[in-house]
């Protein structure tokens, strides 16, 4: 028997449903069923098991989120070569040139940030 396409997105629906309700409910019930018992203790912050001391403002280096930046791109580009690498041999030499102009950019890329002198620590 087929399902028409507005079964299909009921399907889709009330499996969403499901899913909100199976995050939102244990989170609702811990606010009404847990003890309230607040102190100084438990409303101190907590870092490591250690007692926070000092002034919680820090400012980072911007040198920081460049190298984070860069690390996500990266991270990303592997994520994109590996399942090619896996099945490169069904698409081709189109799939290899495609390949090659992916890593090319990113090489680029690469290029411009070093000139630009990015990668260097001061």
């Amino acid at each position: 028997m087929a399902q028409t396409y507005a079964q299909q997105y009921l399907f889709i629906g009330l499996l969403t449903l499901v899913a909100v309700f199976l995050a939102a409910f244990p989170l609702i019930l811990s606010r009404f069923v847990h003890p309230k018992k607040p102190g100084p203790t438990k409303q101190a912050a907590y870092e490591c098991g250690l007692e926070s001391r000092g002034d919680s403002w820090t400012q980072f280096r911007v040198q920081y989120y460049v190298y984070a930046l860069l690390f996500v791109v990266f991270d990303v580009e592997v994520l994109f070569i590996f399942p090619w690498a896996v099945t490169w041999r069904e698409f081709g030499v189109v799939a290899l040139w495609e390949m090659a102009l992916f890593v090319g950019i990113l090489g680029v890329a690469l290029a411009y940030a070093w000139a630009k002198g990015l990668l260097e620590w001061e």
